[in-house]
C-alpha cells in the first residue's frame, strides 16, 4: 500500500511523521526501558545497534508500502516521544494491525489517545481500511483503556501467546470496524 510522502499528521498538540535515522538514540531509550517493555512482544533492547537495525527495517518497509511507522512528537523537529505503526496490511480485505508505544516520560498526558485517534482516522477515513486490529497484553490496563476509548472492542484472548524473557503471557485481541468508527461519539482530535 503506497503511503503519500511527505506524510505528516497533526493534532492539537502533536505531529506524527515517519521515523527518521536521527531517532535512533530516542528509540533505543524507549525500547531499552525494562519497565516500559514489560508488556511488549520482545525483551528490552540491550544494544544501540538494535535501534539502528529497526529504523533501517522501518524505512525499507515504508518504501515497500508494507508498514508505516510514525514518530510522535510535540513539533516537527521535536524529540521522539513514541511511535504508532500499521503493519500486516491485507489490501484485499482492507485490514491491518496497529501497534504503539510511548516513552515513560510522555505517559499520563493523553498523548497516546491523541496520536492513536489521529492515526486511526488516517487509516480508516483516508486510506479506507475496513478493519483495524491490535494485540496487547491483557495486564496492560492503560493500553486497553486507550483502545477502548477510541472505539476498539475486545474480541478475544489468545492464551499463553508469547514467551518473552522467560515470562509467558496472554494476548487480548481488539478490533475496530470502519463502520463503527464512523458512528463513534468521541471524534478524533485534529
Amino acid at each position: 500500500m503506497p503511503f503519500d510522502p511527505p506524510l505528516m499528521l497533526e493534532t492539537t498538540r502533536l505531529v506524527l511523521t515517519p521515523i527518521r535515522a536521527t531517532d535512533v538514540q530516542a528509540l533505543f531509550s524507549i525500547q531499552s526501558d525494562r519497565v516500559g517493555m514489560r508488556y511488549w512482544n520482545h525483551p528490552a533492547w540491550i544494544d544501540l545497534k538494535q535501534a539502528y537495525v529497526q529504523i533501517l527495517d522501518d524505512l525499507a518497509a515504508l518504501e515497500a508500502g508494507t508498514q508505516l511507522k510514525l514518530a510522535i512528537r510535540e513539533h516537527v523537529d521535536g524529540p521522539l516521544l513514541g511511535i504508532v505503526v500499521v503493519f500486516a496490511i491485507d489490501e484485499t480485505s482492507r485490514r491491518a494491525e496497529i501497534g504503539y508505544h510511548l516513552a515513560p516520560s510522555a505517559q499520563g498526558k493523553g498523548y497516546m489517545h491523541e496520536a492513536l485517534s489521529r492515526f486511526t482516522a488516517y487509516l480508516l477515513d483516508e486510506l479506507r481500511m475496513r478493519r483495524l486490529e491490535a494485540e496487547i497484553d491483557p495486564r496492560n490496563v492503560p493500553s486497553a483503556k486507550v483502545l477502548e476509548r477510541i472505539g476498539f472492542q475486545r474480541e478475544g484472548l489468545l492464551r499463553e501467546r508469547w514467551r518473552v524473557a522467560g515470562e509467558v503471557s496472554d494476548s487480548a485481541v481488539y478490533g475496530l470496524l470502519a463502520r463503527e468508527w464512523q458512528d463513534r461519539a468521541d471524534p478524533a482530535p485534529r
